[in-house]
């Protein structure tokens, strides 16, 4: 008989009569065929031979697994393998490198342990108990077109350090959980279902990490997927934002969320990835759960990449504890619950998502919760769509939410909504509700239904930019006893267009207010608003109307074309009006006899006996209230007055204090002699400018927009932020103030998103600077196709449509602006001007330290600015010397070494606090951090 070719046949001439015999017979690389029948024996495999079924073989265990593989890289094809003990080991694999093609597993687990690499293609496991496949070890497993079925307890577990690939898999019915990867193991799976367990159809716990493709958990008893313990957790890994909101809802330190890289579909199964991969769903499905559809808890961390979440009993997507979450492109929708719940300290950022058709919320954010959502979708919901509770802290941009019986938007309690360019529409109760958190909302649009924007609270919840429209009661509604800021916001077909409640003190800047059925703006009692700019124009009854005992300050404020008399005082009402303009009315005005109206420099036209230019201006106080029983003579009806000349010289010298406070504080930089020069330069060329606006005379073809060439670090930031305060003082822009951006905030990650994430930006800025950092990064060198070339001509365009509303600064390395310039003509054609910022000296960087170190209240002894220079003179100028940037952080490194230092001396804090001030407060060369390498 050849070696490479043996027979098991039993009664036959020339066949073995039993498998184990041939096996023990075979030479490695032998080809062994079994002929049909019952074989009740266990083999032990360890050399490279070849077992191939010739028919119907049913290997039924004698003792133990009926088959145990030791070594070598056995091979059995077309068995049926039997086992009569299921909570065992059917099939035992403790080394080598396995192949079972097309076998039958029943009534005992398979299992590998030690070392072991087996491969199963289109094999089942079934009748098991426990654990169908059991995977320990470092074994590394790989199974394609598996079924897994009919056993009682978990369907794949996989613990230890092993690893197991799974292709085309099925787990179908387990008991317990239908996936269970614990301990440092890791799990991919690539097309497989799992279907109908009676807990969890995942469960990843533990150091484990799991990477899903394309795979459906459904039927299960339990929740879709659940995560715990650190399992997933990548290092260093951020999921959400914390923000500072300022005065008119602006993002003064945002803290970038760092996302996971979506797009890496790659999958290596081995134990290399699986820390870079942590616990990933790629365009997975999961459905008809009891519990909910993913449960991440615990410190774990997860990662939702196209997946769809519906039809769960429980909550779509739970997170919860210290657990982070990524969702991208996730459509969760028609649960019973909740589709996002975010609870415990959980963080949470979802990008391109919808949350739709749920039997609760929408997004339901508790304790203190942080979580993010860019270009989501959250509507038809039974309760709020987006509900903030306890210290929840949620961001929410370009998103679109509406579909509620309830709220679109509610923040209660502590917490804290930061909403930007977002759709509000359909929600039946109010479109946004703040109770008691706070909240700022930018460039969103809200279309409420019993109320456009509900504000109680005690915080200073902000609108800026946005439009409110409704056809019930209110557009806004400032609560009692709140204080709320309104920055260029326009409200739209309410009854009431903006009520402000008993004791409110709302400042509103600019913005509209039209077509109301009722009065445009409502004054409650006691309600003392401060607001400027503001047009009210086509209400049904009154354009301002102030209720008995109602007050403000009202200037520079347009009320046109209202039915009744455009301004309404109540009794006991005090207001005061300023240079505001009515026309379009039968009457100006119609007051209580107990009101105190007074009017100065206001304008009025077409109103047959107007009243408000007949009265007096009252004496006010600092803050421009009204002093009583003080008066001073009025203007009649916007002529020229005896007061004019002098409110043009105050107006003038007003302008002049503030040129000569920027010039002060330009002086006081260190350093940039070369840029002081440019930028005085450039303001005598801009008072030029404006005196020939001012004569009518045509400007000169002067481009403000400017280059700033520098390395970091160098003062350009604080250049720009002067550059515009000098432009507002002169008259050139309408505020001054500084919109930062770089290339994340212009260019998008898709087809269409970069025009108009360029033009949110842009509009941020019309009326100040808009100063781009590290600008040459819009066109990357070498990358033709980049989005970012549809960043600079979307810049161009806007800078032609709005020249002479804004002021756009480019700044970077001056190696690479010139490349920047030449990306696009009309770039280049609108920055003519550039300032060079050069890197500060030693002598410079000395100062830096020593105005941080007087601000801070400390000082140098005489011998450690010598050593401060000759530290900076050593210290290597390469791509991380960070100028300014660097000297602050010289001297925060010598307060730790100086504070280190006074702690070593032993003293008790008693000792301490009456220690000699010159301890506490004098830096040494010590002090000094270690000098660098040269």
């Amino acid at each position: 008989m050849k070696a490479s070719a043996q027979r098991v046949a039993p009664g036959s001439w020339g066949g073995h009569r039993s498998i184990g015999a041939a096996v023990r017979g075979a030479q490695p690389g032998a080809v062994i065929t079994v002929q049909p029948g019952t074989y009740t024996e266990s083999l032990v495999l360890d050399k490279d031979i070849t077992l191939v079924a010739k028919g119907a073989v049913r290997l039924v265990a004698a003792r133990g697994p009926a088959v145990t593989v030791h070594g070598g890289r056995a091979e059995l094809r077309g068995f049926s393998l039997v086992s009569s003990a299921p909570r065992e080991a059917g099939v035992l694999i403790r080394g080598g490198e396995p192949v079972l093609r097309d076998c039958e597993i029943t009534g005992g687990r398979f299992e590998v342990t030690g070392a072991a690499a087996p491969l199963l293609s289109g094999c089942s496991v079934r009748q098991a108990e426990g654990a169908a496949v059991r995977l320990t070890g470092t074994s590394r497993t790989t199974m394609e077109k598996l079924t897994v079925g009919g056993c009682a307890g978990d369907g794949l577990l996989v613990e230890d350090e092993a690893s197991a690939e799974l292709t085309d898999a099925l787990v179908d019915g387990a008991t317990g959980r239908g996936v269970v990867v614990g301990a440092g193991a890791h799990a991919t799976l690539t097309r497989c279902e799992i279907r109908g367990s009676g807990g969890a159809a995942l469960l990843v716990e533990d150091r484990a990490t799991a990477a899903l493709h394309e795979c459906r958990l459904y039927e299960a008893g339990g929740q879709g997927v659940r995560v715990r313990g650190t399992a997933g957790r990548l290092t260093g890994q951020a999921a959400g934002r914390s923000w500072d909101i300022g005065p008119y809802g602006e993002v003064r330190s945002p803290a970038p969320v760092t996302r996971t890289e979506a797009g890496d579909r790659s999958s290596t199964g081995g134990r290399s990835a699986a820390g870079s991969q942590g616990v990933r769903l790629h365009h997975c499905e999961i459905f008809r759960t009891v519990g909910g559809g993913v449960l991440a808890e615990g410190g774990s961390t997860i990662l939702l990449d196209g997946c769809h979440v519906h039809h769960t009993t429980g909550a779509a997507v739970l997170v919860t504890g210290e657990a982070v979450a990524e969702l991208v492109s996730v459509r969760a929708v028609d649960c019973q619950d909740t589709a996002l719940v975010v609870s415990g300290t959980g963080r949470v950022t979802a990008h391109d998502s919808t949350f739709a058709r749920t039997g609760a919320n929408g997004l339901y954010a508790t304790g203190d919760a942080d979580v993010s959502l860019t270009g989501c979708t959250v509507r038809d919901t039974a309760y709020t769509a987006v509900h903030l509770g306890g210290a929840a802290r949620v961001g929410v941009r370009d998103c679109t939410v509406g579909g509620s019986p309830e709220y679109g938007l509610r923040v209660t309690e502590r917490a804290e909504l930061l909403a930007e360019q977002c759709e509000v529409s359909e929600a039946e109760l109010a479109g946004v509700s703040v109770e008691g958190g706070d909240a700022a909302l930018r460039d969103c649009r809200i279309d409420g239904g019993r109320e456009g924007v509900r504000l109680r609270t005690t915080h200073r919840p902000s609108l800026t930019e946005c439009a409110v429209t409704t056809t019930g009661e209110t557009g806004v509604r400032i609560g009692r006893e709140t204080g709320a800021r309104l920055r260029d916001v326009t409200v739209t077909g309410s009854v009431t267009g903006l009520l402000l409640e008993e004791d409110s003190t709302a400042v509103v800047d600019g913005g509209a207010v039209r077509d109301t059925r009722g009065s445009g703006v409502v004054v409650c009692a006691g309600a003392d608003p401060a607001i400027h700019g503001l047009t009210v124009e086509s209400a049904a009854k009154n354009a301002l109307f102030v209720e008995e005992g109602g007050q403000g300050r009202y200037e520079d404020c347009h009320f046109t074309k209202s039915r009744f008399p455009a301004v309404y005082a109540g009794a006991r009402s005090r207001i005061v009006l300023r240079r505001c303009v009515v026309d379009g009315t039968e009457s100006d005005l119609l007051r209580d006899d107990d009101a105190e109206v007074h009017a100065e420099d206001c304008h009025v036209e077409d109103v047959a006996e107007p009243l408000l230019p007949t009265l007096s201006s009252p004496a006010v106080d600092a803050k421009g209230t009204p002093v009583p029983g003080v008066r001073k003579a009025g203007r009649a009806n916007g002529a020229s007055g005896a007061g004019e000349d002098g409110d043009d010289t105050a107006s003038a010298e007003a302008a002049k204090a503030k040129l000569d406070e920027l010039h002060a504080e330009l002086g006081r930089l260190v350093g940039l002699d070369g840029v002081k020069r440019d930028v005085v330069t450039l303001t005598k060329l801009m008072q030029m400018v404006k005196v020939r606006q001012d004569a009518g005379l045509a400007p000169p073809p002067l481009s403000r927009h400017l280059v700033f060439a520098g390395n970091a670090g160098t003062g350009k930031t604080t250049v720009a932020r002067l550059y515009g305060g000098f432009l507002a003082a002169l008259g050139l822009l309408s505020r001054g103030h500084l919109v930062e951006a770089d290339r994340g905030d212009l260019v998008g990650e898709y087809v269409g998103h970069t025009a108009p994430k360029t033009t949110a930006v842009f509009r941020r800025a019309l009326g100040g600077v808009l100063f781009i950092d590290e600008a040459y990064s819009l066109v990357p060198q070498g990358q033709l196709s980049d989005f970012g070339a549809e960043a600079v001509s979307t810049l161009v365009k806007l800078m032609e449509d709005h020249r002479d509303e804004v002021v756009v600064i480019v700044a970077g390395y001056p190696s690479e602006m010139n490349r920047l310039l030449e990306s696009n003509a009309g770039l280049a054609s609108r920055f003519t001007r550039t300032l060079y910022f050069d890197d500060y000296s030693a002598p410079e960087l000395v100062r830096i330290v020593e105005h941080q170190a007087k601000s801070h209240e400390y000082t140098f002894a005489p011998e450690t600015t010598a050593a401060l220079h000759d530290y900076f003179e050593t210290t290597p100028r390469g791509e991380g010397f960070g100028n300014g940037r660097s000297a602050r952080q010289v001297f925060q490194r010598m307060t730790e070494r100086h504070a280190q230092r006074v702690a070593e001396l032993g003293l008790s804090v008693v000792d301490l606090a009456s220690a000699d001030a010159e301890l506490l407060t004098t830096l040494l060369p010590a002090d000094l951090p270690p000098g660098e390498a040269t």
